[in-house]
């Protein structure tokens, strides 16, 4: 059997996205999901919050800065990307919005966060990965909270009929800065999923999801994390919004659990997994 986590990401986006990390969860099936404390959702997750608890599900910080940060300006994430990377970023202000994430964040939870990743992935690049960990490893010496890893499944085939960009698209993200992410929490104490699956152009519908989802645990090692974007509603504004509701309609129903059982996959939150790196 193989175990891996179902990460639900956005919690707080929008009400479709909180709805269905409630139903997940009491279906028994998600392991995880990450908060965007900023969102402005955000003060209608106690339902979700609380199915979470429930079923035992990790809670972790989805690191926001290119939708709706609490003190930095919004960026578009191209601009972000490329301000990291030539190390562009203003350090201090940087610590002090992951800073302000993590304090919204406890003043609803009560506690640290299980783990923190990004929203577009944010948290594994240059200065903003090295602001991070300098946070963490200041306000929670005794508990780390697990960081997500995009290290990419070479194994993974992709599906008949679907675009080769949206096979390289984790690649990409890869590339961006799963190393430098993955030395810094060796260095510190982090433990990190194996790979991360979940992956895609967000086109196709919902054939084309299904046909990704298969893919995505014929490929699935111990110790990976599937990510998801659900949503209970196609909600017009969100522009994957009508991929969320296709996400949803596969995740919620008997067939996802058939899916798993016919790949030999289980599910378990990334914590109690001993395939952690």
């Amino acid at each position: 059997m193989t175990r891996i986590a179902l990460c639900l990401d956005d919690l707080g986006l929008h009400a479709g996205v909180n709805a269905a990390a409630a139903a997940l969860a009491r279906l028994g099936r998600l392991n995880a999901v990450s908060c965007m404390v900023g969102a402005a959702c955000w003060g209608g997750t106690g339902e979700a919050l609380a199915a979470c608890g429930a079923a035992g599900a990790d809670v972790g910080l989805h690191l926001d800065l290119t939708e709706a940060p609490l003190r930095l300006p919004r960026q578009a994430l191209p601009m972000l990307i490329l301000r990291s990377h030539a190390h562009l970023l203003a350090t201090a202000a940087l610590r002090d919005e992951i800073d302000a994430q993590l304090d919204a964040f406890e003043a609803v939870l009560g506690r640290p966060p299980d783990h923190v990743d990004g929203h577009q992935h944010v948290h594994q690049l240059p200065q903003v990965r090295d602001a991070l960990i300098e946070v963490l490893q200041r306000r929670y010496l005794s508990a780390r909270p697990w960081l997500r890893s995009t290290r990419h499944a070479a194994n993974l085939v992709r599906p008949a009929g679907q675009p080769p960009a949206a096979a390289l698209k984790p690649r990409v993200i890869q590339a961006l800065g799963a190393a430098g992410l993955a030395r810094l929490a060796v260095r510190h104490g982090h433990r990190q999923n194996a790979r991360l699956l979940g992956v895609y152009d967000f086109s196709g519908g919902p054939a084309g999801y299904r046909a990704w989802l298969h893919a995505w645990l014929q490929a699935a090692h111990d110790g990976d994390l599937l990510m998801c974007h659900a949503s209970t509603e196609p909600v017009e504004s969100d522009p994957i919004g009508i991929a969320r509701h296709d996400e949803w309609r596969l995740l919620g129903s008997p067939e996802f659990a058939a899916m798993l059982a016919q790949s030999g996959v289980e599910l378990r939150p990334v914590g109690r997994m001993e395939a952690l790196r």
